[in-house]
């Protein structure tokens, strides 16, 4: 049943189209979700970073689990950016049908606007990139066209290569611990695509220049790259180039990132997942990012996959392949804002998309993802909940000038839309969706809105649907009764 709260206005400027009412059929139009994430637009990659040097390291507190070892295992990864289902482009989501919908108005939107370019995220406080070497254990610089490693007085490494610098900083640290040692970066280098600067458990990592990544290649190399680790913190980078993955972290826990810039021109920007476990139930746990810049990715500027435990203050991505921030199978996650212009453009991605069971807790939905805020422009979806996901609230939406669905919630549970309040203004229309192999949509929400230049639609009826204080401005609902 829907239940219908009697607080939509409707504004008359543009009555002859509002009195246009085309019901609640269904789209008859497909959608390629699961697109391969060719390369976007722009992108291009900038040799700018947080400069050189580096403030003295925070003390780092003993972690749990046992020492890791120095370097880390190659083993198989998932393959190249999109298409794969642990790229979240198939998976148990597969290509999700739907489309703009029935029912738009016959006016355009009102201009793309939206937050401004950049990537200022102020750097890592704890970390700061002032030069300072002090704290450290081992300090890896750049001089001339020679990199130097040092730990205390003893020299580790002498020569043009900047991944074998950081590489042997790294092994040289204390074998066995339990207590987080530091690895300070200064200066810009480059790496190649297809080699990858392996970080071990208790590891600081603070990289205050720009890794320009050059050529191709094919698997999981990443410039910074960790497997079967605990305890990394990566309180600043700056990745420029051709990566395959930007950042790539496989079976990781106790892992925070600080701030990541990406202005890059190819591939999948941060990666987190638990795919190298055999019980794909056993989620990595811990997780926090708090600032990441992502200019020109193939695929997604972030994307989880089995983790529980998640905390993210910002996504900033521009230009994105595919989605801003993907949260597949993915649960008690804490987001503050994702802010994303042109993700996805072409495709059934979105600025933000949650995908493959997140937000389910064993075969419920209790609310456990929180999201303050979603900004979209352009680019594909606005927002997408798909395959059996849900358990999600999102305070405050802006979303605009979509290429395909503004939103779409499909077979979806317990979805909470402007809890607080938002707007969504022309492109594509507020979908509520359901494909016949998964239970119908039940327990979604969509409150606080002003719709504008667009369609609300709902096909099928969901189980319980919501739809109050919405101001209709030349949009049409199509909501069930």
């Amino acid at each position: 049943m829907m239940t219908r709260v009697p607080s939509v206005s409707m504004m008359f400027a543009t009555l002859a189209g509002l009195l246009v009412a085309t019901g609640c059929g269904s789209d008859s139009g497909s959608d390629p979700g699961g697109s391969d994430g060719s390369s976007a637009a722009g992108g291009t990659p900038s040799s700018g970073g947080p400069g050189v040097g580096g403030g003295p390291p925070a003390t780092g507190g003993s972690g749990v689990g046992g020492g890791g070892t120095t370097g880390g295992t190659s083993g198989a990864g998932a393959s190249g950016s999109g298409g794969s289902d642990d790229t979240g482009g198939t998976g148990t989501g597969g290509a999700e049908t739907g489309g703009t919908g029935t029912g738009g108005a016959e006016t355009g939107g009102t201009g793309t606007g939206g937050a401004g370019t950049g990537g200022d995220g102020g750097g890592d406080a704890a970390y700061p990139c002032d030069g300072d070497t002090s704290g450290y254990n081992a300090v890896v610089t750049r001089s001339g066209s020679s990199w130097v490693a040092q730990n205390g007085a003893r020299s580790i490494y002498s020569g043009g290569d900047m991944r074998a610098a950081m590489q042997a900083a790294l092994d040289s640290l204390s074998s066995g611990r339990t207590r987080k040692e530091s690895v300070l970066v200064q200066g810009s280098g480059t790496m190649t695509a297809n080699s990858r600067l392996s970080v071990p458990s208790y590891t600081v990592l603070n990289v205050c220049g720009t890794i320009d990544v050059t050529g191709g290649g094919s698997g999981d190399n990443a410039p910074i790259y960790a497997r079967g680790r605990t305890d990394i913190e990566i309180p600043n980078v700056t990745i420029s180039g051709t990566p395959l993955y930007a950042m790539f972290f496989r079976d990781v826990e106790n892992l925070r990132l600080g701030h990541v810039e990406l202005r890059v021109s190819n591939g999948l920007g941060v990666r987190i997942d638990n795919h190298g476990r055999s019980d794909r139930a056993d989620k990595v746990t811990n997780i926090e990012i708090d600032h990441v810049y992502a200019e020109g990715t193939g695929s997604h500027a972030v994307e989880t996959y089995g983790v529980d435990d998640l905390r993210i203050g910002t996504v900033i991505a521009r230009d994105a392949g595919e989605c801003g921030l993907l949260l597949n199978d993915t649960t008690n996650a804490e987001i503050g804002t994702v802010d994303a212009v042109n993700a996805g453009a072409g495709t059934g991605y979105a600025a933000f998309r949650l995908a493959n069971r997140a937000g389910r807790i064993g075969s419920s939905y209790p609310t456990n993802i929180h999201v303050g805020e979603v900004i979209a422009r352009g680019g594909g979806r606005g927002i997408f909940c798909v395959s059996e996901s849900g358990g999600v609230t999102i305070d405050h939406i802006d979303v605009a000038d979509t290429g395909s669905n503004a939103i779409l919630l499909e077979n979806c549970h317990n979805v909470n839309i402007a809890a607080d309040s938002g707007t969504v203004t022309g492109g594509g229309d507020i979908r509520l969706a359901a494909r016949a192999d998964f239970e119908n949509s039940s327990d979604i929400t969509i409150q606080n809105l002003t719709v504008t230049n667009t369609a609300v639609n709902e096909s099928p009826c969901a189980v319980n649907s919501t739809f109050r204080n919405l101001t209709l401005v030349n949009a049409r609902d199509n909501s069930c009764d």
